[in-house]
C-alpha cells in the first residue's frame, strides 16, 4: 500500500554552465536529468541520508525506473535556476517525485520521476528501510 501525500517542496539552486548547453547556448535536454538528480540527492542529504552510506551500511541503492518530462521553456547559459523536489507518492519499495525547474517564478520543466529501492548486491527491489521511509514521509523541508 502506498501513501499519497501533499509533500512539502524542497528547492535546490542550479547555475547553467557551458557544459550543460548545446551549440546554441540552450540547456541540452539530458542536462535537466542531472539537475533533477542533483536536487533529489541534496533533498536526501537534508534528511541526514547520503547515498554512498546507504549502499555501504544498509546495502541498498536507488535507481530511476521512469521519467516523464515536459519541456516548457528553454534555459540558457548562465541562468540561475531552482530545482524543486516533492514526494508525490511513497510506496513500500518505490518513490514517485514531482519535480520542476524554475527560472525565477517561470516553470521551464515539469517532471515525474519514479525511483525504486534496490538490494545493492542482487539489484532486485526491496523495501525502503523503516527509518528512511519515516524520514521521507515526515520531511517538512521548505
Amino acid at each position: 500500500m502506498s501513501e499519497a501525500r501533499t509533500a512539502s517542496v524542497f528547492s535546490w539552486p542550479v547555475r547553467v554552465y557551458y557544459e550543460d548547453t548545446d551549440a546554441a547556448g540552450i540547456v541540452y535536454y539530458a542536462s535537466y536529468l542531472r539537475f533533477l538528480e542533483r536536487a533529489r540527492s541534496e533533498w536526501l542529504r537534508t534528511l541526514g541520508v547520503e547515498q554512498g552510506g546507504l549502499a555501504h551500511a544498509q546495502r541498498i541503492a536507488f535507481a530511476v525506473t521512469r521519467v516523464e518530462a515536459d519541456y516548457l521553456r528553454p534555459a540558457r547559459l548562465d541562468d540561475a535556476l531552482d530545482v524543486t523536489v516533492a514526494v508525490e507518492e511513497l510506496g513500500r519499495a518505490r518513490v514517485r517525485f514531482a519535480q520542476t525547474v524554475l527560472r525565477r517564478h517561470e516553470t521551464l520543466l515539469r517532471a515525474r520521476i519514479e525511483v525504486a529501492c534496490l538490494d545493492a548486491a542482487r539489484m532486485l527491489p526491496t523495501g525502503i528501510p523503516a527509518e528512511l521511509r519515516r524520514r521521507m514521509a515526515s520531511s517538512s523541508i521548505s
